[in-house]
């Protein structure tokens, strides 16, 4: 049966179930869906909880035993099934569904998944996951572009604080794909904001506070075209030991955005109308740095940029030669310069 994050409470304050699946590429929102499930198994008296991570050399028979074994110290327990590669092979097809029409007593298994494409929720294992009357299948969505300004309104109200439009629209725009970041960001707010009102000094504030040198200003010394700035920040960045994957977010971030308006732009729409067309919004202070930027290079440059920064990329996860940060800086050199060649 399939549940959203509402339906979820829900179901849990009704009581147990058998088997829980949390599928998602989200690790926040899958994480905190996970921690529900189990402060749920504890307020019922779990006690016991094992944890199996699964890879290929996985043995199953121990998923098995663990089902038929009986617990020494807890009547109740939860069993933790992570399966990072999303399949679990022949063996483990067989020990889920066995597990499914026979499910332990007073025990509860949570099974954690990443996303599962069409192709595999119509695999036999996955649509027994899914539709099983002792299964509870919880598909996490990840929180798309239009949709952060909502989401970090509701995440600072819970947290006591309210940001004004310019607050929200800055912070979403630091923050955008990295949920995790946003929720470190609403902790240190909690720590300046005076009587729980955020607005643009504060959140200056905040960053400022976090490094002498920061991915945000480096973003910025892209769109103002300052290349000896922006490799001064790079560096600074690096002796930091700021991971190159968060540097790469950011420049990643605004080379999509400037891609997108290149085109628009060379359709012949007006920039001021382009400018504010963007989701999530551009804050008003920093739109004539994309407009002057934006005007820079044609979309096929910005275009070759990222695919640059998908060499970077490939570099971070090894499947590619070269150092990342070379590669990095010779993005922030070609963006910021004002010519660049497309061979």
């Amino acid at each position: 049966m399939k549940l959203n994050t509402t339906q979820l409470q829900r179901q849990l304050a009704e009581g147990l179930a058998p088997v829980y699946v949390v599928s998602g590429d989200e690790p926040l929102l899958c994480d905190e869906s996970a921690d529900l499930i189990r402060r749920a198994c504890r307020e019922a008296g779990s006690e016991e909880r094992l944890v199996f991570h699964v890879d290929r050399s996985f043995d199953w028979s121990q998923v098995r035993e663990a089902g038929s074994s009986l617990s020494l110290f807890a009547q109740k327990r939860l069993i933790e099934l992570r399966i990072p590669g999303g399949k679990p092979g022949d063996d483990g097809t067989r020990a889920l569904l066995a597990w499914l029409d026979d499910p332990p007593p007073d025990t509860t298994l949570l099974i954690s998944l990443p996303r599962l494409d069409a192709s595999t929720q119509r695999t036999k294992w996955a649509k027994t996951l899914i539709e099983h009357q002792h299964s509870r299948f919880l598909q996490i969505w990840p929180v798309e572009a239009h949709q952060l300004p909502a989401w970090m309104r509701d995440r600072l109200a819970a947290a006591g604080l309210h940001a004004t439009p310019d607050a929200l629209a800055l912070l979403s725009a630091r923050v955008e794909g990295n949920l995790l970041a946003a929720v470190q960001e609403i902790e240190k707010l909690k720590l300046f904001c005076d009587g729980g009102q955020v607005d643009v000094e504060t959140i200056q504030q905040a960053v400022a506070d976090s490094a002498r040198f920061d991915v945000f200003k480096l973003s910025d010394a892209l769109l103002q075209g300052n290349a000896p700035h922006a490799l001064r920040i790079l560096h600074g960045l690096r002796g930091e030991g700021v991971e190159a994957l968060m540097v790469l977010w950011a420049l990643t971030r605004e080379l999509r955005s400037l891609h997108n308006m290149a085109h628009e732009l060379a359709r012949g729409i007006p920039l001021d109308r382009i400018l504010a067309s963007q989701r999530p919004p551009i804050w008003e202070k920093r739109r004539p740095l994309f407009a002057r930027a934006v005007q820079r290079h044609p979309a096929a440059s910005w275009a070759r940029l990222l695919r640059l920064a998908q060499l970077a990329d490939e570099q971070i996860k090894g499947q590619a030669a070269g150092s990342v940060w070379d590669s990095l800086a010779l993005i922030l050199i070609q963006a910021c310069g004002t010519r660049m060649s497309l061979d």
